[in-house]
């Protein structure tokens, strides 16, 4: 079969399968990317079909549901309805058709998708998403309920779809061997292993149970699974490809992963453009846009005001939107804290994790009131606004496979301080005076992981932003006219599909 980027013809139907979608519900970037990735491509021609557990959010936001299908004598003897609808009208992707997985039993909880209200996981997620990679099979097989569509590509993400090509491999009916299966690592620290009593719940053959299969020191690894059974492999930036097939980064699938590297392609992330855009962007005070920054200075003050801190323009305000963790580095920056008040910078938070980041970021601010603000949670809405309002925005990520916060740093205007990793080394330009002289720098990028290399690049960046207004502004505005939408990452994944049907 062979797939042409015409738009004219559809002639490619995908089955994109994720636990979190946005706008429907999320935890992180993997809801941003299966919001955008499906819309992007559909835009390419592909027929394609989002399918996400029945969460309440997902249920309720909904439109236009219908019941399509049921599957019954799943794992557990579990029956689950199937649902298909549009995705919400204000959503960008509102043209995208997303089947539901409707098993109240297993999804229809207080909580998030993997957790309860208190942040404990639910004992039974090897079966709710044992589940979800079963139902993701049966639709790509012979078997399924669906008569009118069957895809040609399953594209699995993230250790909830690990089981997906396991089961389509070990499993195999004429059909099963045309439908190819790919899987994206979007983190690799997140593997989804299990207790072995799992394995025959689950319906899978313990003849697999083994170091060629999907056992994992004992356990099920339904990352393993995916990434040993798939028939391609993709991660979220060309540099997390690489760094992920070394004992730093593989967390312990290093070997697996290097004897696969012929069949692992990076492929950095786009953003949503129409989501996040200072342009027309709905949670802003001020919209602008590269030709007119003087709205950021309006978006920096109102932001200040919201969150009372000390009205002023000339103080560098330094943003953070992350989750509170030892990977995401911002253990580095506490020791810095007090120093870089003292000179005069104002910091925003927003963010949840470590209750012991959690208190300690809490009680900076709680000792500098107008100058260090901390929102423990999540708030779409005051993310925009940080992300606006912020002179400049801190990521020092120990690692990162793609990350979509300095993306968003990059279009609006707040250029990123990032660690030298993953996707950031990738999408980020370091503010050195040859990349100054040579018009191409829109950040700054840690030299090395440590308390000090980043607080001499913040100091380097507020050098610059206190000292140079004019380099200050082509640093901003290199990055405003990045092109950082999905449009050239959508392309290459049509490549991969391209590449395993012919």
């Amino acid at each position: 079969m062979k797939v042409t980027f015409c738009d004219e013809s559809i002639i490619l139907n995908v089955l994109f399968v994720s636990s979190e979608v946005f706008p429907l519900i999320k935890t992180g970037g993997l809801a941003d990317v299966s919001g955008s990735l499906p819309y992007a491509l559909s835009k390419l021609g592909v027929n394609i079909r989002i399918l996400i557990p029945g969460y309440p959010s997902v249920l309720a936001q909904l439109k236009n549901l219908n019941t399509i299908a049921t599957i019954n004598n799943l794992s557990n003897n579990l029956s689950v309805t199937l649902l298909m609808g549009d995705m919400p009208a204000t959503s960008a992707n509102s043209s995208v058709k997303v089947i539901i997985i409707q098993c109240a039993a297993l999804y229809e909880r207080d909580g998030g998708p993997y957790a309860d209200a208190f942040n404990k996981e639910w004992p039974d997620n090897a079966l709710r998403f044992g589940v979800l990679s079963k139902v993701a099979a049966i639709l790509s097989s012979e078997q399924s309920p669906i008569q009118n569509w069957r895809p040609d590509i399953v594209h699995c993400n993230d250790w909830q779809t690990g089981l997906t090509p396991a089961y389509l491999k070990l499993n195999p009916t004429p059909h099963n061997k045309a439908v190819k299966s790919i899987i994206s690592l979007h983190n690799m620290a997140f593997q989804g292993c299990f207790p072995a009593d799992w394995v025959e719940i689950l319906g899978l053959s313990q003849a697999h149970f083994n170091i060629e299969g999907f056992e994992y020191h004992g356990q099920l690894s339904f990352l393993k699974a995916g990434i040993y059974y798939a028939d391609a492999i993709t991660t979220v930036s060309s540099s997390y490809a690489k760094e992920i097939q070394s004992s730093a980064f593989g967390f312990g699938l290093e070997g697996l992963l290097t004897i696969r590297s012929a069949e692992i392609k990076g492929i950095l992330n786009g953003i949503e453009t129409n989501e996040w855009n200072p342009e027309h962007d709905p949670y802003l005070i001020k919209n602008y846009c590269s030709a007119k920054l003087a709205g950021k200075k309006q978006v920096k003050k109102s932001l200040q005001q919201l969150l009372r801190l000390r009205i002023d323009a000339n103080a560098p305000l330094l943003g953070i939107v992350s989750r509170l963790t030892h990977q995401k580095g911002l253990d580095l920056l506490l020791p810095n804290v007090q120093v870089l008040l003292d000179a005069g910078c104002q910091f925003v938070l927003l963010g949840s994790g470590e209750s012991s980041l959690e208190s300690a970021f809490q009680d900076i601010a709680l000792k500098n009131p107008t100058q260090f603000s901390v929102t423990i949670g999540y708030n779409e809405p005051l993310s925009h606004q940080i992300m606006a309002g912020s002179d400049m925005f801190i990521m020092p990520s120990r690692f990162e496979p793609c990350g979509l916060n300095q993306l968003y740093g990059l279009a609006y205007g707040t250029p990123p301080i990032v660690n030298a990793t993953g996707g950031l080394a990738d999408s980020v330009i370091d503010s050195n005076a040859s990349n100054i002289k040579d018009r191409i720098a829109d950040g700054f990028v840690m030299s090395e992981t440590t308390t000090g290399g980043l607080l001499s690049t913040i100091l380097r960046a507020l050098a610059i932003f206190n000292g140079d207004k004019k380099t200050w502004q082509q640093i901003q505005k290199n990055g405003m006219k990045k092109p950082l939408s999905w449009d050239k990452s959508a392309r290459e994944y049509l490549t991969v599909y391209q590449d395993l049907l012919d």
